[in-house]
């Protein structure tokens, strides 16, 4: 079989990602990827919400790009979709975004807990100090939870996440694992291995290998993505990350299109 799709990759919309879709769709090409999906992160109602995602008034210009990267690479199939953040009492925004066009699939992600705290954020690296890490993976895990919930999500992104800058708690994380990928399961959505964890203060993909096993040995469904937010990062890793799956025990993988998934085998 080929390579799987890498689907989780970002563009200049979000401010913080280099090159155009065009030029990650050219790279994907040289890897010998045949698809690929956009995931650019989703506007929120209010445009100075942050920093580092869309604007909703840029969504045309979204598909505009991904247009181009379609003509410039016909050779490459792109699926398109964004990475939306879940956060309690944006529900009726996220239900919103899901109808705006038909996507082959949506990533979930919880970059937010508490007050619209933004734990993984380089430039937040000190506002970690003093939490309580059972406290804070707790809220995390709840997030997720309640994301998959929501049934608008075909993919929960980076699902440690909040692993990023190393701080644990001690003790046991498969009691929050378990009900997340029990969740994951029971609405026969994915979660990824997204390879872009290897660039950051954890140093290792998420999510980590024993979460990968139990998932694994749950038959929640998988896929892979690079996170790249510049074009020399698509499809990174993903021979160790496949290698990883299988030893995880994963034997296929997720594809999408219209919203729909089939299974490929390894």
């Amino acid at each position: 079989m080929g390579k799987p799709p890498d689907y989780h990759m970002h563009t200049p919309l979000c401010r913080h990602a280099e090159g155009e879709p065009t030029e990650y769709a050219a790279q994907a090409a040289k890897l010998g990827l045949t698809e690929i999906g956009f995931t650019e992160h989703a506007p929120m109602p209010d445009d100075d919400f942050d920093d580092w995602r869309m604007l909703e008034s840029e969504l045309d210009l979204y598909h505009e790009k991904l247009d181009q990267a379609e003509r410039d690479n016909p050779n490459v199939t792109i699926r398109r979709s964004l990475e939306i953040d879940y956060l309690p009492g944006y529900e009726e925004w996220i239900k919103s975004l899901a109808k705006r066009y038909d996507w082959d699939y949506l990533i979930g992600s919880v970059h937010y807990i508490g007050e619209k705290w933004s734990f993984d954020h380089p430039d937040k690296r000190d506002t970690w100090e003093g939490k309580d890490l059972n406290q804070v993976w707790m809220e995390y895990y709840g997030g997720l939870v309640e994301s998959v919930s929501l049934c608008v999500f075909d993919i929960i992104g980076h699902c440690d996440l909040i692993k990023v800058f190393g701080d644990r708690p001690e003790g046991e994380l498969s009691q929050l694992w378990r009900p997340f990928l029990e969740a994951v399961k029971q609405s026969d959505i994915a979660i990824e291995i997204n390879t872009g964890g290897i660039h950051k203060p954890c140093g290792e993909m998420y999510p980590e290998p024993a979460l990968l096993e139990m998932a694994g040995g749950m038959g929640v469904g998988l896929t892979f993505g690079s996170d790249a937010h510049k074009s020399a990062r698509v499809g990174e890793n993903f021979d160790a990350a496949v290698e990883l799956a299988k030893r995880s025990g994963f034997t296929e993988y997720r594809r999408f299109a219209g919203g729909q998934y089939e299974s490929v085998p390894f």
